[in-house]
């Protein structure tokens, strides 16, 4: 049977077997995603899928390229994007970017490596010559010369090679006779002319000798020009140093010309796109000055006054680069063009040297700027006559009425009641100018109308500020100040009275004038110091504070005079105050009037007749006047009136200077009944007994009774302790010392005192573990570290200044020991330096300066030795170790501070 025709072909489009029976073609899910029973289009699009299978394959990859992520497709396409898919889309997008830093790491580490392995393979040529660039450091400069220089490998490749003979080498063509006779003639000088040359010359029709001399005259002048032209354009030469001009005539290098050429460039655009622009034009003619081609900064110039002639700053910068002849005709058609430009006038008049023609030009600048200041005060200052200037001032004032400086300038030109009419006028114009009323109180001041000068400034406070435009205190202040440098005092106290308080609290007042006090005084303003003192007693009259800032700035910035009329003023005021009854007998007694202090204490003590200060002061000065007798007798009626432990102890030191012992000690112990906890009194008992009656015993008891009762005194406990080792006890010594750490923990002195008993005993060992365990408790105290400095060997001195330094930053006691430390080691300057922060840090540490003056009686000079006795004379300090030691012995009671000063000097050794 044959085979049917239509087995052999191809099958029709969308042809299905067994459709014509009923029967129903299938999809699959991976075809179409779901199977849809729609007959025959259901299988055409299998069909065209199928067909289209392939080739969507083939063009996936450029279809999705420019498929928009936005618009969804396929299944989801016709669903609304609603708050929820956003939410999703952005949660994905959270995942994947966890993922992607989660994977970044790894990521670049292999593009990490694989740069690595490329680099390996194809490394850059600075890489293959690394080794060798770091050979080059070894080589010498004569490897350098050797090194033969760079051929022209270009050049060569086109030129043939000259072939080498192999026996003589490079083969070589010899040149013609006749070339080297024409070489050699024409290298030759001829000393004669033949007959056709000498014709030639005669006639003249050949050579030209005056060719020769203009051409050499133009080169010479155009290096003139360059050498002589100054910033403004003037051409001056000078005969006599031209040549060293020329000398110093700059040379561009090649970078600075290349750089010119590019700016050149660029500013030519600028001008060129935007004429109008007058920055681009002064630019580019600044650059050809830079350049040194002032014909052709001058030339843009020009053209840049042409197409700018609104412009101020191109006229007056053409101005600039010509000759005054040519700045003048410049500027002339400047104000033709800007007749309002007050630069350019000024710049005119500048230009001029006659007095007349200034004047000229100022009054035609006027006529087109009449409201001009600067053009006014210009044409004023001209004006030689006093009449003039006035005529000129009064139209001033009338064209430019709010000008302060004007008005105030014809006031000071005019007689006192012209002058008040004229500071009227300026108030009226100006209400708002305190420069106005001030100058008021100052012409009312210096024709001495003093009430008149305190109703102006109180009209003035009153006046700004109801027209809003009141100063602050400070800068009334300032004000106050500046009046006190003129010399118009009378103005600057009303300026205090009315202004001083204002916008302050009632509670704040008194400090924050104390304050201002003390401010202006450091700005060298003494008077205006002394009226905010003045005005601060008028407010607070019975205030002791008040009163002792007044006298502590009088003593420290005022005259002798000065202090005494105020602490007599004060003593009649508020005669309670102790303090300035004390201040003022002292400096009668400093001035060396004894009797007048006693008079003064005398005084003190019909005001105040149970004061203990003034009875104090009084037995001190009797004292120290050696009136012993004197002395006894206050100090007995001062026990019955006063009756304090002060007084007690003053009544024994005396009997201890008149080495009247027994009665000493009676008074003494009468003091320790009467007040046991008053220290002093148990310390002065114990010296008694054991300096000056040797009674060791008796001292032993007294101080046992003594440190039992005060516990808590470590003088007592460090005395005690100094018995015992002065009676070669050293044993009990240290337990004593022991015993007081343990009732007073982390106390400095106690565990210093150790220290320096086992230094004494020559125990170093010892002196370091307990110095160790000093710091370790008292890790901020100076005195041990000082002793850790001193107990170091050298080479570890400076280590432990640091550590000293970063622990008790600004100790004294630390910065003298260092300043001793480099005492030792010869560096006088910073030893010195360190001395003097010593004392700034606490004048009152008297071992300080017994440093510092011993350090300049090795090392300075006589003026720098008295320096230091006179800064120390004037703090007058208290306190030290070995300065208290000195400052209470008896032999040492009433000598001067310079005296004490010298005495513990000697006494110190520098055991650095």
């Amino acid at each position: 049977m044959a085979v049917p025709d239509f087995m052999s072909r191809e099958a029709p489009p969308n042809y299905i077997a067994g459709l014509g029976r009923g029967a129903t073609g299938f999809t699959t899910r991976s075809d179409l995603g779901s199977v849809a029973d729609d007959g025959g289009a259901a299988l055409a699009t299998a069909q065209a899928a199928a067909q289209g299978k392939g080739k969507r394959e083939r063009d996936d990859d450029d279809f999705n390229q420019y498929e928009d992520p936005d618009n969804e497709t396929g299944l989801f396409n016709g669903t609304p994007y609603e708050r929820e898919d956003e939410e999703a889309d952005r949660i994905y997008r959270e995942v994947e970017q966890k993922m992607d830093e989660r994977r970044r790491a790894r990521r670049e580490a292999k593009e990490k490596e694989e740069l690595e392995k490329f680099r390996k393979e194809k490394p850059k040529i600075q890489e293959q010559f690394a080794d060798l660039k770091k050979g080059l450091k070894t080589m010498s400069e004569d490897e350098w010369a050797s090194i033969p220089e760079v051929q022209d490998m270009v050049r060569k490749r086109g030129q043939k090679k000259v072939k080498v003979d192999e026996v003589y080498g490079e083969r070589l063509t010899s040149m013609p006779d006749t070339i080297l006779l024409s070489n050699i003639a024409q290298t030759q000088f001829a000393t004669s002319l033949d007959t056709a040359e000498q014709s030639l010359g005669v006639e003249g029709t050949s050579t030209d000798f005056n060719l020769f001399r203009e051409a050499r005259d133009r080169v010479l002048g155009v290096k003139l020009d360059q050498a002589a032209d100054s910033v403004q354009g003037q051409t001056n030469v000078n005969s006599k140093g031209y040549l060293t001009d020329l000398g110093s005539v700059e040379i561009k290098s090649d970078t600075e010309i290349s750089d010119i050429k590019k700016a050149r460039t660029l500013l030519q655009s600028v001008i060129q796109t935007n004429p109008k622009h007058g920055p681009g034009w002064i630019a580019a003619a600044r650059l050809e000055e830079v350049a040194t081609k002032l014909a052709a900064a001058r030339d843009i110039i020009g053209r840049g006054c042409e197409a700018c002639p609104e412009s101020e700053d191109v006229w007056l910068e053409a101005a600039r680069l010509n000759n005054p002849d040519a700045a003048k005709v410049i500027l002339a058609n400047a104000v033709r063009h800007l007749p309002q430009s007050v630069n350019i006038w000024m710049r005119a008049k500048v230009l001029e040297t006659d007095r007349k023609v200034q004047k000229r030009i100022l009054r035609r600048a006027l006529e087109y700027i009449p409201n001009s200041v600067a053009i006014w005060k210009a044409a004023i200052s001209l004006e030689e006559d006093s009449e003039d200037a006035k005529v000129l001032l009064s139209r001033a004032v009338e064209c430019v009425p709010l000008s302060v400086e004007l008005w105030l300038a014809l006031a000071n030109l005019e007689t006192y009641q012209k002058a008040q009419t004229i500071i009227n006028k300026a108030l009226k114009a100006n209400p708002t100018s305190h420069e106005v009323w001030l100058a008021g109180a100052k012409l009312e001041e210096q024709n001495n109308t003093q009430e008149r000068v305190e109703k102006l400034i109180k009209a003035a406070v009153a006046r700004l500020r109801q027209k809003g435009a009141m100063l602050d205190r400070e800068q009334w202040l300032k004000e106050a100040i500046q009046c006190e440098k003129e010399g118009f005092l009378g103005i600057c106290k009303a300026i205090i009275k009315e202004t001083v308080s204002l916008d302050v609290e009632e509670e704040e007042l008194k400090t924050t004038l104390l304050d201002d006090a003390e401010n202006t005084a450091k700005e060298g303003a003494i008077a205006t110091a002394r009226l905010v003192h003045e005005h601060a007693i008028s407010l607070y009259p019975n205030d002791e504070d008040v009163w002792q800032a007044a006298a502590f700035f009088e003593k420290e910035k005022g005259t002798k005079e000065s202090l005494e009329k105020l602490l007599e003023k004060a003593v009649e005021d508020v005669p309670e105050i102790e303090l300035l009854w004390l201040m003022w007998a002292k400096d009668k007694w400093l001035s060396g009037d004894v009797d007048g202090a006693k008079a003064i204490l005398q005084r003190g003590f019909d005001a105040n007749p149970n004061s203990e200060e003034i009875w104090l002061a009084a037995i001190k000065l009797e004292i120290e006047t050696k009136e012993y007798e004197n002395a006894k007798t206050f100090l007995a009626q001062a026990r019955q009136r006063v009756d304090s432990d002060r007084v007690w102890m003053k009544s024994a030191v005396l009997e201890r200077i008149l080495k009247n012992y027994d009665e000493a000690l009676q008074i003494v112990e009468g003091g320790i009944k009467k007040f046991p906890t008053f220290e002093k009194l148990w310390i002065m008992k114990g010296q008694i007994l054991q300096d000056d009656k040797k009674d060791f015993e008796k001292a032993r008891i007294h101080y046992a009774l003594a440190v039992k009762t005060l516990p808590k005194s470590i003088v007592l406990w460090k005395l005690a302790s100094n018995l015992e080792e002065q009676l070669g006890v050293s044993v009990k010594a240290r337990a004593i010392l022991e015993r007081a750490r343990i009732l007073n923990p982390k106390n400095a002195d106690l565990w210093t005192e150790a220290v320096n008993v086992e230094q004494r005993a020559g125990n170093a060992a010892m002196a370091k573990v307990l110095l160790a365990k000093g710091i370790q408790e008292c890790p901020s105290s100076g005195s041990l570290w000082c002793l850790s400095i001193v107990l170091e060997n050298k080479p570890q001195r400076r280590a432990r200044s640091q550590d000293a330094m970063r622990s008790c930053d600004n100790d004294p006691q630390v910065i003298v020991t260092i300043a001793r430390l480099f005492w030792s080691e010869r560096k006088s300057d910073k030893a010195r330096n360190w001395f003097q922060r010593a004392v700034k840090i606490n004048p009152d540490l008297g071992d300080s300066w017994a440093w510092w003056y011993k350090f300049e009686c090795s090392h300075g000079t006589k003026e720098q030795q008295q320096e230091v006795i006179e800064k120390c004379t004037n703090e007058s300090p208290h306190h030290g170790p070995e300065w208290q030691i000195e400052l209470k012995r008896l032999e040492n009671i009433g000598k001067p501070t310079s005296e004490i000063l010298k005495i513990v000097s000697t006494k110190l050794k520098n055991n650095l």
